[in-house]
């Protein structure tokens, strides 16, 4: 069952389809110390079924360290020509290639087979977040567009709670959802 935040949000992703960086929200993890680390990911949509939002990422970068020390995250998305925000809370679910569900398997070999070639070629480049090595370790042929390379990892974000702010208007309007077990919450709170 669509959760009743998915139509706000289906709205916001038309009325802001012009804009080049729709589809960029911020991801926040916790670091092993305790500190927050947040950056830039790319929506891939939403898990076939579900209103599991989808990234990529890279087995070998730090955010997989932390979302295995602790898997919730939060995830802040701001559209710019609408003027909202819609802040996602919930567990961050990693599929790597050693995930033993098989629907999940196959949900990460689509999300592979999805980008693009200049995409797929990031994932042979060298090692993230490590000293910088030769130019030529970043021209590397495209992989294969049908098997995942190892270190490729599905992300789902599955949402415990959606805070969807419009900052348009005087005063601005907010509603909060909420999941409990399957079924979803809605109250319109102050902004």
């Amino acid at each position: 069952m669509l959760a009743p935040w998915r139509s706000p949000l289906a709205h916001a992703l038309h009325r802001n389809r012009s804009l080049a960086d729709v589809r960029f929200l911020q991801l926040a993890t916790v670091r092993k110390d305790g500190r927050p680390a947040n950056r830039t990911v790319v929506f891939r949509g939403f898990l076939d079924g579900t209103n599991q939002l989808k990234f990529v990422t890279d087995a070998r970068s730090e955010k997989v360290g932390q979302i295995l020390h602790c898997s919730w995250g939060e995830a802040c998305w701001y559209f710019a020509k609408t003027r909202e925000q819609f802040r996602f809370t919930g567990e961050l679910i990693l599929v790597n290639e050693t995930d033993t569900n098989l629907s999940l398997q196959k949900a990460r070999q689509i999300a592979w087979q999805e980008l693009s070639d200049t995409a797929r070629t990031q994932f042979a480049w060298a090692h993230p977040g490590k000293a910088r090595v030769c130019d030529d370790a970043f021209h590397a042929l495209p992989p294969d567009p049908v098997s995942p390379l190892p270190h490729f990892c599905l992300l789902l974000l599955e949402p415990e709670q959606v805070d969807h702010l419009e900052l348009r208007g005087n005063p601005q309007n907010r509603w909060l959802y909420q999941r409990n077990q399957q079924n979803w919450t809605v109250q319109e709170v102050n902004p």
